[in-house]
């Protein structure tokens, strides 16, 4: 009898306790209750969110935020191409071909792209891909050129706003082993969330 009295107290006092940490978490508003929800949402989107959709897509990085303006357009398109077409002539690449491709008006600096699996086989000219260097951070600029040696494809990109490629990361040579994803759509300025977060983490000195 005192064992089942216990077991019901233990119960009870363990129901309280719950409510006492729901109400901590979704109602007080409270710094603490404040810093605990940022902190929890930090934890659910980076070890379930992103890691379940990366498995969705097919890909490590399903999600990346866009740090430079490497992809950026100047006006309309008529206009980018009058200052950027000439590049695109030894790669038969003509205006017409580059108002067909996706993205053709470029994306913004603090963009969220949203990545899929990269098969090399299957990218195209004109597709957009991320991709490692030797930069710390991924690169994501768009394919003009593809071609196979010994079974292995290799890519070269550029960044739209680029007047050159950039071979000191070797864009001009990119092994299908080191793709990461392909831009599947844009969302416009999320990024900018990441990129203040790990701006103020810079400034307190806990990111480099």
């Amino acid at each position: 009898m005192k064992q089942n009295k216990a077991t019901v107290q233990n119960k009870t006092s363990f129901r309280k306790i719950l409510k006492k940490v729901w109400y901590f978490i979704w109602e007080d508003n409270s710094i603490w209750s404040w810093l605990v929800n940022i902190i929890l949402a930090v934890v659910l989107i980076k070890f379930i969110v992103y890691p379940g959709l990366g498995l969705v897509l097919g890909t490590r990085y399903p999600v990346v935020a866009v740090v430079s303006g490497s992809m950026e357009h100047e006006g309309n398109f008529d206009y980018f191409w009058d200052q950027h077409g000439i590049f695109y002539d030894p790669y038969n690449i003509t205006k017409e071909q580059f108002s067909k491709f996706k993205f053709k008006n470029g994306f913004n600096t603090g963009d969220i792209m949203v990545l899929s699996k990269a098969d090399p086989a299957k990218i195209k000219v004109g597709e957009v891909i991320v991709f490692k260097s030797s930069k710390p951070d991924p690169i994501i600029h768009r394919v003009i050129n593809k071609w196979q040696e010994n079974g292995v494809y290799y890519f070269t990109t550029k960044g739209d706003h680029n007047y050159d490629l950039n071979r000191a990361v070797g864009e001009n040579r990119i092994s299908q082993d080191n793709l990461i994803g392909r831009a599947s759509f844009r969302i416009p300025y999320l990024g900018y969330v990441k990129i203040w977060f790990v701006e103020f983490l810079k400034l307190i000195h806990v990111a480099k």
